[in-house]
């Protein structure tokens, strides 16, 4: 909620829905109740109810105001931070992290009605995700390797890409994104086998701390076919062009 000014409320005014309690505790209660984990990497789309994403944007623009005035930030009267707060507000729910707070991407499944069986790899796919440690970002690139056998569901090309933004729209480390992306695929394909490599620049590193520019990640997630079979695996990860 803003004022008619377009400035943020005052840390001391409540943001709610009327009856005196914030968005936010709603939506955890509710996360509570139901004993559905909310770390940074979790989506927690199905306990938003319609609406409440808006009051949630007003409440966390509430806060990050209070943040620049406790950053000693003349927001009032410096043109250039004047709307930061809603800003950066907007950019954590509705841009770089939405992922936690939408429904996944629509996904049509196919059947293999070809019995494909040959190895697919699909990227380089850009992902873009920040580090739960310091909320810097993580920028990089995503091959995946598929292994289909006849019951396997095919998606469209697309849809790996869409997948991948969905889940990297969040607050983690590299290891956990990874993961997480392939038990996703692994339920919506089903196929013999599975390979992601993940490299990408960490800020946290580049912006901050050793400030390091040059350092990047690389780890893989290997299942089925791909974990069994080293030919396999080798073939998969010699064909991926990686250049840093």
């Amino acid at each position: 909620m803003l004022m008619k000014s377009g400035t943020p409320m005052s840390n001391s005014e409540q943001l709610d829905d009327g009856e005196g309690t914030p968005v936010s505790v709603k939506i955890r209660e509710r996360l509570k109740a139901a004993r559905h984990r909310f770390h940074s990497n979790d989506n927690i789309a199905d306990f938003i109810e319609p609406g409440e994403l808006e009051k949630l944007l007003d409440e966390v623009t509430v806060k990050m105001q209070g943040v620049l005035d406790a950053m000693v930030i003349d927001t009032e009267n410096d043109h250039n931070t004047g709307d930061t707060a809603r800003r950066v507000a907007k950019m954590y729910l509705k841009e770089v992290f939405n992922g936690r707070y939408v429904k996944g991407p629509s996904v049509t499944e196919f059947p293999n009605a070809e019995h494909l069986n040959e190895l697919m790899i699909v990227g380089p796919i850009t992902v873009r995700s920040a580090c739960s440690h310091h909320f810097c970002p993580v920028i990089g690139k995503i091959w995946i390797g598929v292994m289909p056998n006849e019951h396997t569901n095919v998606i469209g090309l697309s849809k790996y890409a869409r997948l991948a933004e969905w889940i990297m729209g969040r607050p983690q480390i590299q290891e956990e994104a990874v993961v997480q992306l392939a038990d996703l695929i692994q339920e919506k394909t089903q196929p013999d086998g599975l390979a992601i490599v993940m490299e990408a620049s960490h800020y946290c590193m580049a912006w901050r701390g050793v400030k390091d520019m040059d350092s990047k990640m690389i780890n893989s997630v290997m299942r089925g076919v791909f974990l069994k079979d080293p030919n396999l695996r080798r073939e998969f990860l010699s064909l991926i062009p990686r250049k840093s």
